[in-house]
């Protein structure tokens, strides 16, 4: 995290466009907004959009605006958001879910600095910072074709990678710790921190959710403890039960070991769920290049019968 807040404030003052990438939850919104507060164009606006929760026609219309009549429901002409954020930071979140037939309006859009309204005869331009967000491993979508490569080299100058919270060590104590003096305060209780086992229990789970889902756990229990410690008990069940999995890798008896590829094949697919299936990532982790995992996933879907791991 040291090294993320450094990479953060060499980049604030750029110009350039920044790729954010990370599991759902970890943060990325909040490093952009960094990025803004710390950037030149701080004193102008941070529009952010969710590029997976509209349908294409509509985050066209939202991007880049329309005119007035351009279709049904136009009754009036409308800015997009890349005009509405001109002078500050525009944020693009979840844009790997960005649908294919925007992709080569949203290239021109960055490489000319222009945009043409829904249903427009003029181009306006505009003038702002372009900070994007993902979740999904966009080098695998290229090379499946699901993303555009021009496009994915436009909005990745600077990469920022925020780490899952499963690799922060002791650092889901700090957060719980903000997170109870927060709730404590907005409930009125008196609750001065973690026991022991607690703290114990959340340094054991491996955080799927990873902020959101600490923030979310610690809020159900600063509501549900009755003392000034918040106990095993307040935490949420899959917390409490939680228990490592473990790869068996030698016996006493002979006819409990596995092959060789049995246990590769056990360790790769728990390191790929431990990531969220990010297939970049997993190779990074066990030091192969992609197209050697592939190669490997693509066996063990042949053995299984069953489609490869895709990314999330």
């Amino acid at each position: 995290m040291k090294k993320l807040y450094e990479l953060l404030e060499r980049v604030a003052e750029s110009e350039a466009s920044v790729l954010v990438t990370g599991e759902s939850g970890t943060g990325k919104e909040m490093v952009a907004q960094v990025l803004h507060r710390r950037g030149r164009r701080r004193n102008g606006p941070f529009v952010a959009v969710n590029c997976a929760a509209m349908p294409e026609t509509l985050l066209e219309s939202e991007l880049f605006g329309h005119a007035k009549g351009a279709f049904t429901d136009a009754r009036n002409s409308r800015t997009g958001l890349f005009v509405q954020a001109s002078g500050g930071t525009l944020f693009l979140d979840e844009i790997g879910d960005l649908p294919l037939g925007l992709q080569p309006k949203l290239l021109r859009a960055l490489q000319e600095r222009v945009v043409r309204p829904v249903g427009g005869d003029s181009e306006v331009p505009f003038d702002v910072r372009l900070v994007a967000a993902t979740n999904h491993d966009l080098e695998t979508a290229v090379e499946e074709g699901r993303f555009r490569e021009d496009l994915y080299f436009r909005i990745n100058v600077i990469p920022v990678e925020v780490p899952p919270l499963r690799m922060r060590g002791t650092d889901v104590l700090l957060l719980a710790q903000r997170f109870a003096e927060e709730f404590a305060v907005q409930a009125g209780k008196q609750v001065i921190g973690l026991s022991s086992a607690a703290a114990k229990k959340l340094l054991a789970y491996t955080w799927p959710g990873n902020v959101r889902e600490l923030r979310n756990g610690i809020e159900r229990a600063v509501a549900l403890t009755r003392f000034e410690q918040i106990t095993v008990e307040d935490l949420p069940e899959k917390v409490r039960d939680y228990q490592g999995s473990h790869i068996l890798v030698a016996a006493d008896d002979p006819s409990e070991l596995v092959p060789l590829e049995q246990v590769e094949r056990g360790y790769i697919l728990r390191v790929l769920d431990a990531v969220g299936g990010n297939k970049t990532l997993a190779a990074r982790v066990l030091g192969l290049d992609r197209k050697t995992l592939y190669r490997k996933l693509e066996r063990y879907s042949s053995i299984d019968g069953a489609p490869a791991p895709r990314d999330e």
